[in-house]
């Protein structure tokens, strides 16, 4: 038999070395998972613009396509730009912003940044924002791509990371994303009105509004919501760089 000090002893031991371990794994797996991050951002920003990416061609095409990621800032004004693989101005990649982080720092009064993707594609300049919100079980992510005139949608593309399979998670599918092409965000008058997530579609909607409804995900309500405000909470962070420039 062992005695208790014995046990104890082997025990914190075998604790130390585990925790160690783990420990040294996390850090070496850390540059693997933030690269594999950041493919899968890269791939949700082409998609918008109906570029197919993998992960072996992800970096190739997003350098051969967006020229330019600019940050703006709460007051619609340019902070930062990167441009042919180089920082022009400011302190931060656009890329490289934190959603999270920088949506927080909205919902708490304090100055955000947010980050807007100029692809140049067959001569077409498009605009690509992205877009981070909550679902039912966690994160939703987006990315709407405009054309010049920042107004009608030509591609979207949105992932989650827990939502359930065949409900929530039917958001990925190309069926959903599809319905925002053709969408416009501002009505006649000029005013913005973002595209909204409805139950039963948009022909439940007023005749005038329908150009800015698509139908929600059946059975994934929540999910649905959460896609609904994400759009209409980080569009809004753009309209007055909109009004500045067009």
């Amino acid at each position: 038999m062992f005695s208790n000090r014995y046990i104890f002893i082997y025990s914190t031991v075998m604790v130390i070395i585990v925790a160690a371990v783990l420990s040294s794994t996390a850090i070496l797996l850390q540059p693997r998972q933030e690269k594999n991050k950041t493919i899968a951002n890269i791939q949700g920003i082409l998609a918008a613009v109906n570029i197919e990416a993998t992960s072996d061609n992800a970096e190739e095409l997003y350098q051969q396509f967006v020229k330019t990621e600019l940050g703006i800032d709460q007051y619609g004004q340019v902070t930062s730009v990167y441009r042919n693989g180089m920082l022009e101005e400011g302190e931060v990649r656009p890329f490289d912003i934190d959603l999270k982080k920088e949506h927080y720092n909205k919902r708490m009064g304090n100055p955000f940044l947010s980050p807007l993707f100029i692809a140049e594609i067959e001569g077409d300049t498009l605009y690509i924002i992205p877009m981070r919100g909550v679902g039912l079980w966690g994160p939703l992510y987006g990315n709407v791509a405009f054309g010049p005139d920042f107004n009608k949608i030509v591609g979207a593309d949105f992932s989650h990371d827990k939502e359930t399979p065949g409900l929530g998670a039917e958001i990925s599918d190309n069926t959903f994303s599809d319905q925002f092409i053709g969408k416009m965000i501002f009505d006649d008058a000029g005013k913005f009105n973002s595209v909204m997530v409805v139950k039963g579609g948009p022909s439940t909607l007023p005749p005038a509004m329908e150009i800015h409804g698509v139908d929600a995900i059946s059975g994934g309500t929540i999910t649905s919501n959460g896609v609904n405000d994400m759009i209409e909470n980080c569009l809004e962070n753009y309209m007055l760089y909109i009004q500045n420039n067009n």
